[in-house]
């Protein structure tokens, strides 16, 4: 017997297995290789009534299990002679299983994208009874439950910022960066919440390193002017507002910035 036809019973074999396990698609896609097997290759008497009892057993497993019956109405009439039949019906069979996995992800991600949506919005009224506190403790739960999501926590240090609640906001922006480096808009919110803080000099390497990726902003130019003004570095803010006119010559607030530096140097 040919390593593939050996295949071919082992999987076989292991469909009753598999389905034991919850597992319905490896099932139908192991009865579909394996019939792929036997189709492909010649097979000896002895082979081929090997084979034709274990793709009968296996089809019997199939069409019993409730779970494949609920994805898949249409039974597997195995008989011996009628394999490429038989084939068309479990290709139909892998094609609707995988359908129906596809819509069962679909509808996952949904629910699970509606229950964050939902526990958002309860921290954000948290946030606008201004009870920071337990604001900060939902949201703590809710970055545990999805670790992993950065965008998630930059949106919390997003409506922290918001909140007039920079040390709570820096937290969550600076771990959604370290999370997803490449999202430069956090940078600018990070120099945000720090230049609220008062740190001034830690705020602007934020900015410097925003500047690295996207130095054509305006905004983040004119941002960076911001923290100098507060923090007295006039000939900096000058710098700062003239590259924001540089890369947008209409913005007026830039402008109003830099002749307020000016007056201030002279």
């Amino acid at each position: 017997m040919s390593a593939e036809l050996t295949r071919a019973r082992k999987q076989l074999t292991q469909v009753r297995s598999l389905l034991r396990q919850g597992k319905v698609m490896p099932a139908a896609q192991s009865y579909h290789t394996a019939l792929l097997a036997v189709l492909k290759n010649p097979l000896m008497k002895a082979e081929k009534e090997e084979f034709e009892r274990l793709l009968d057993d296996a089809a019997h497993h199939l069409n019993n299990d409730a779970e494949l019956r609920r994805v898949f109405p249409l039974t597997i009439a195995y008989k011996p002679g009628a394999e490429r039949e038989v084939l068309d019906v479990v290709a139909s069979l892998v094609k609707a299983l995988e359908e129906a996995a596809v819509s069962e992800a679909q509808e996952q991600l949904r629910q699970f994208e509606a229950s964050k949506e939902a526990e958002m919005r309860r921290g954000q009224q948290m946030l606008d009874d201004r009870q920071f506190e337990d604001a900060q403790k939902h949201f703590r739960g809710l970055v545990a439950r999805f670790e992993d999501d950065a965008e998630l926590k930059g949106e919390i240090g997003d409506r922290f910022l918001k909140a007039g609640r920079y040390e709570e906001a820096f937290e969550y922006l600076a771990q959604a960066l370290d999370e997803s480096p490449e999202s430069v808009h956090l940078y600018n919110r990070i120099g945000i919440a720090l230049r609220k803080l008062g740190k001034f000099d830690v705020a602007e390497k934020y900015y410097f390193k925003a500047a690295k990726y996207t130095g054509h902003d305006p905004h983040l130019f004119f941002n960076l002017g911001r923290l100098y003004v507060d923090w007295g570095k006039w000939d900096r803010v000058a710098k700062a507002a003239g590259m924001a006119l540089k890369l947008k010559p209409d913005f007026v607030e830039a402008e109003k910035m830099l002749n307020f530096a000016l007056k201030k140097i002279q």
